[in-house]
């Protein structure tokens, strides 16, 4: 049986993403319509934010690496600050599948700095000092979900590697994949790999049954049995164009323990927003309880908490 916690809904901004996150779209329940034509780019954006260090212990930067190309690894600057502690994997698909690997940079450089390493699919293509060309939508559906388990790869091989930064201090029991709109679909896909341990599924959701939608990633609710461990969804409320997707994968899986966490911003979630706002610190908490076992944290999660998730409505279903 679920549990509901409503929780009282505070002043928010509504932060809406542009077209990068159209890889989640409903259409309508009729006679299957055809493949909906790409949203307008929207306003021009504001000057970007600086990349910032994150709010946790471990200042954290990001770049590119040569031993995995199209990638953005995301990391803290001080390996020796964490005296010996292990870094679980955090691997994550950009919204609209995207090849930009900062599109979210502030929520993975918030991740990195609590102790993670995060890498995203892609090269960085947006944030200071970066030009902006091409056409609207260039980068979008220019990842794979191959690049996950890549990814996967490549944190296994440098951990062991003999000269490699992060030679022994990654924690490879404790891997997550997660993404936004498009991306969240890629992150369902890649928990077939057996190394998974968690799946965090941002304003996504598999297509609900005769639905048509403008992601690349095909896949049938039936994948869902794939998710192993535990799972997080992160939803913008009803306004989210991927919430009835979401609810429905919520509704659907039975098998391990899933949350789902609305919180009433629409598609875009809080990826703009400094350190990429209240959505990037619920999934630290997800990963500080799932990965690092933090019992306080799980406590954001089953409704014993409510003053710790003010503005989000949470449900929960399976045990600890």
């Amino acid at each position: 049986m679920s549990k509901l916690l409503v929780a009282t809904i505070a002043a928010l901004t509504s932060i809406t993403a542009p077209s990068i996150a159209a890889g989640q779209d409903v259409a309508p329940q009729s006679a299957p319509p055809a493949r909906p034509a790409p949203l307008p780019p929207g306003p021009p954006p504001g000057p970007p934010l600086p990349d910032m260090p994150g709010t946790g212990p471990y200042p954290a930067f990001k770049q590119e690496v040569a031993s995995l190309p199209n990638h953005v690894v995301y990391q803290p600057r001080n390996l020796a600050a964490l005296k010996g502690r292990r870094m679980p994997v955090y691997v994550f698909g950009n919204g609209g599948c995207s090849s930009d690997g900062a599109s979210a940079r502030l929520h993975l450089l918030e991740i990195a700095s609590h102790g993670y390493l995060a890498v995203a699919l892609g090269t960085i293509k947006s944030g200071p000092g970066v030009a902006r060309g091409g056409p609207p939508g260039a980068n979008l559906d220019q990842t794979t979900t191959q690049q996950m388990i890549d990814a996967i790869d490549w944190a296994v091989a440098e951990n062991g590697r003999s000269g490699s930064p992060l030679r022994n201090r990654l924690d490879l029991g404790k891997i997550a994949v997660s993404g936004h709109s498009c991306g969240g679909l890629q992150a369902i896909d890649a928990s077939r790999d057996p190394r998974v341990t968690t799946t965090i599924v941002m304003n996504s959701g598999v297509y609900n049954p005769g639905r048509e939608g403008r992601s690349s990633v095909k896949i049938g609710k039936e994948r869902l049995l794939d998710l192993k461990g535990s799972a997080l969804y992160v939803l913008g409320g009803p306004t989210d164009i991927a919430y009835p997707n979401g609810m429905d994968d919520f509704r659907r899986i039975t098998h391990i323990p899933v949350v789902v966490a609305n919180l009433p911003v629409g598609h875009g979630g809080t990826f703009g927003t400094p350190h990429g706002g209240q959505g990037a610190a619920l999934v630290v908490k997800w990963l500080d309880f799932r990965l690092k076992g933090d019992r306080a944290a799980g406590r954001w999660f089953d409704g014993s908490c409510p003053e710790c998730t003010p503005g989000w409505t949470i449900e929960h279903r399976g045990g600890s």
